[in-house]
């Protein structure tokens, strides 16, 4: 058994995955009005679904139900990249120099990480 896609809900799945495959180079392999999803199935995907009427998660409340984290080989650099693609970063950092906590363009956070 192998986890084969993560997928978050989207507003707009086509504008959300634009902003992923931007920052980790990661080509699309599927695509409709619904779905859109990056990678290949030789490794995990990363997917995005249309939910009509989506409202993204709040950080650091508790809405948040899952996050994706990104192992990464300079942290400054990886943060510069994602908020130049159109991410925040919030006030809020449990991790430390852990890691770093970002939101994308629609709320979901994520973290990045030396790797």
């Amino acid at each position: 058994m192998r986890i084969t896609t993560v997928i978050l809900d989207s507003a707009d799945p086509a504008k959300l995955a634009e902003f992923y495959r931007s920052a980790l180079g990661w080509e699309p392999s599927y695509s409709d009005d619904t779905y859109v999803f990056l990678g290949t199935k030789d490794a995990a995907r990363l997917g995005f679904q249309k939910v009509e009427g989506y409202r993204g998660p709040s950080w650091p409340e508790e809405r948040v139900h899952a996050h994706v984290d990104f192992e990464v080989p300079d942290v400054a650099e990886a943060v510069a990249t994602f908020v130049s693609l159109g991410a925040t970063k919030p006030d809020h950092q449990p991790g430390g120099d852990d890691w770093t906590v970002l939101l994308d363009p629609e709320g979901h956070p994520f973290c990045v990480m030396p790797g």
